[in-house]
């Protein structure tokens, strides 16, 4: 499905979108118009900022959700802990996911607001080295902002990896320093020993814009919209059997069933959402009226994760659906371990045999003891991800695997 590069909050009506916050500066927008929409970046001190992203209450938008403050201010404190490790900051604009286009939209039309960020938590904690990460038409963009700007001139923009686990943070970090996009399982925090063994902070581009936002407009204009645990707003990629995908700016709390009935679907004709993307889970469409939080959605090991909502029409079969993308992640191992090299191959087949309808219970049971084995044993988190798809769907679609254990399975396979 083709995404929009418009800026898209102009072009979602309702009361789930924000329209005045990530895209104010419109389509493309080079340093001036960014300067007319949202003035001058002021300086704050470092504590200052530090002390309103707490208060703030922003959490990473790249799937981890963990407090901005908080890393931050751990990288500070380990570089002050021993001279000569001054931090680095790492702006990740990469998406390995394949239903996400978010950061690739953000970065092509507002990079000034990322680099805005960039710039405000590199001073926050006196960063020597600052990177900025992406792929494609979004490098470009950014490559044409940093240039327009002399503040600017000391962000290095590197190019990034294809690839599913290839824009997980320590995968970033193995690839800049050794130029190999696998994951490393690390003993130590990265932000007491990243890159070069320095205190390293890699922060999603979509994190740093709305930390621009926070520097310019304070904690309380940020809180003034959303949920009041994780508040502000945050993009959502939307794919799937809807009238039309794209990227879009929504409330923090805004609903599955507001931020899809803004694209004016049929909702008797959808059966479920993958939230979350290929390391999310599945939410039934009866459940649509639940705040898009890691709390309300927790009945269903469910969270906005990186921010994706895969509409599945009910003429389509979840199981199938599933399988196509458990095979997906199968193939996307580091090779690293075992969890991964041989759990997720063996996930693959048993759920294709019950999409398929072989040994049903057999296999549904065999897969669920396998899914349980490589949780937490993995050198990342794609086999942990991959386990919380793969019981998601067992159990939003125990019908359809009732029907399957029947040969009885009436819907389409694609």
């Amino acid at each position: 499905m083709t995404m929009t590069t418009e800026p898209p909050s102009s072009r979602t009506p309702g009361r789930a979108v924000d329209a005045g916050r990530l895209f104010a500066a419109g389509a493309h927008a080079g340093l001036d118009a960014h300067l007319r929409a949202y003035g001058e970046l002021p300086r704050r001190s470092p504590d200052a900022m530090l002390a309103e992203l707490e208060a703030s209450g922003l959490a990473g938008r790249g799937g981890a959700a963990f407090p901005v403050w908080r890393k931050l201010a751990a990288a500070k404190e380990a570089a002050g802990s021993r001279r000569g490790r001054a931090p680095i900051l790492i702006a990740n604009g990469t998406e390995g996911e394949p239903l996400s286009s978010k950061d690739a939209v953000l970065l092509r039309n507002a990079p000034h607001l990322v680099i805005d960020g960039l710039l405000t938590a590199a001073r926050s904690i006196a960063a020597r080295n600052v990177l900025i990460v992406a792929e494609g038409d979004a490098l470009r963009a950014v490559e044409r902002a940093v240039a327009e700007r002399t503040d600017a001139r000391g962000i290095e923009v590197v190019e990034g990896a294809e690839g599913f686990v290839s824009g997980e943070a320590s995968a970033l970090v193995n690839m800049i320093e050794n130029d190999d996009p696998r994951p490393v399982d690390r003993t130590r925090r990265m932000t007491a020993s990243g890159l070069r063994g320095r205190p390293t902070v890699v922060q999603n581009v979509e994190t740093l814009a709305h930390l621009a936002l926070v520097a310019r407009h304070g904690a309380a204009w940020f809180r003034a919209v959303g949920d009041p645990v994780d508040p502000g707003t945050r993009l959502v990629t939307v794919t799937g059997d809807v009238p039309r995908g794209g990227v879009y700016e929504i409330r923090t709390d805004a609903t599955l069933r507001e931020t899809l009935g803004a694209l004016r679907p049929d909702f008797g004709a959808i059966s479920a959402a993958l939230v979350g993307g290929y390391h999310g889970a599945w939410v039934p469409e009866s459940a649509f009226d639940l705040p898009l939080t890691a709390l309300d959605l927790a009945p269903f090991d469910a969270s906005p994760g990186a921010g994706i909502i895969h509409v599945l029409g009910a003429h389509r079969c979840g199981l199938w659906a599933t399988a196509r993308i458990v095979e997906y992640l199968a193939g996307q191992s580091a090779g690293q371990c075992g969890p991964c090299m041989f759990g997720l191959p063996t996930m693959a087949e048993r759920f294709d045999a019950i999409a398929s309808g072989e040994a049903v219970t057999e296999n549904a049971a065999d897969l669920l003891r396998v899914a349980g084995l490589v949780v937490g044993r993995g050198s990342c988190h794609h086999p942990d991800g991959t386990a919380r798809l793969v019981r998601s769907a067992l159990t939003v679609f125990e019908r359809d695997v009732r029907s399957h254990a029947q040969r009885r399975c009436v819907r389409r396979a694609s």
